[in-house]
């Protein structure tokens, strides 16, 4: 048995699709999975580094690490209506935060590269910190304002917050495509044949928590391993989570998603964001 290691991060979108593999409800004779739950801006610099066989990271740091890895057409959080929000503790124009301190959750994260493709004046004093500790930052007065994701769209306003500007949004109505978030990357040195193993047994694993979720608690259902790693979310807060990030995209890119994901990387690489070419995406 072939034991592989695997990141991702402890958000409800990604312990939903990733539960049936790791605990071995689905897979092969051949193949065995080890986790390793990390926040998505540490997976990115594992990924940098090598160091996992197959990981979630943002696409912004994709184009980095295509020597090493190929992106897997199942696994990712692509969609509309979903994107990383700018919010501040009171009403204001993005314009008036040009020079202020805005809280990132990392500088290679897809959020970050959102918001300096919309105006790169806006990377010159981010704060990196977790994205779990940006909302406190924000009320606290720390930062001027705050790059959120995850939950934090759903959470956000229970720390007197408020939303300056959707970057999601933006994104979608300059490009027309749904925003590419996250995705699946593997390392190309495990074979072709192991690569499209591993991409199948993501989408048989997400397609056994969708058959399970709503059954009674229990060994076959994802939910209890969801709570243990979802940081005292209310059920109701996972639940718009996984509604939100997990969609026919998550199950396979595509032609729509790819497309957006080549978008991503042309926008960023022609204003000299990325470092990189996104030729060979895929397994070959």
């Amino acid at each position: 048995m072939r034991t592989l290691t695997l990141g991702y991060s402890p958000c409800p979108n990604d312990t939903f699709i990733f539960h049936a593999l790791v605990k071995g409800l689905v897979g092969s004779l051949d193949l065995e999975f080890q986790e390793r739950l990390e926040d998505v801006e540490t997976l990115n610099y594992m990924a940098r580094s090598g160091r996992l066989d197959v990981t979630k990271v943002s696409f912004g740091v994709i184009t980095q690490v295509l020597e090493d890895y190929c992106l897997l057409r199942s696994g990712s959080a692509l969609g509309r209506g979903c994107g990383p929000l700018v919010v501040a503790r009171e009403p204001l124009e993005m314009d008036s935060l040009k020079g202020k301190r805005i809280a990132i959750p990392g500088a290679n994260t897809t959020a970050f590269l959102l918001l300096r493709l919309f105006d790169p004046v806006f990377g010159e004093n981010a704060v990196p910190m977790s994205f779990d500790l940006i909302m406190e930052a924000v009320q606290e007065g720390e930062v001027d304002a705050g790059l959120i994701i995850h939950e934090g769209r759903f959470t956000y306003k229970g720390y007197g917050l408020t939303e300056v500007m959707d970057m999601g949004q933006w994104w979608e109505e300059t490009t027309g495509k749904p925003i590419p978030l996250g995705g699946i990357i593997a390392r190309r040195d495990l074979g072709r044949d192991t690569l499209l193993n591993v991409e199948s047994l993501i989408r048989e694993s997400l397609t056994h928590a969708r058959n399970h979720q709503d059954r009674p608690d229990g060994p076959d259902g994802p939910m209890d391993y969801i709570r243990q790693h979802s940081q005292e979310m209310a059920d109701s807060v996972i639940r718009e989570h996984i509604d939100l990030y997990v969609n026919e995209f998550s199950l396979d890119l595509g032609g729509e998603g790819e497309l957006a994901v080549r978008e991503l990387f042309s926008m960023a690489g022609e204003r000299g964001l990325v470092q990189g070419e996104a030729g060979s995406l895929f397994i070959e």
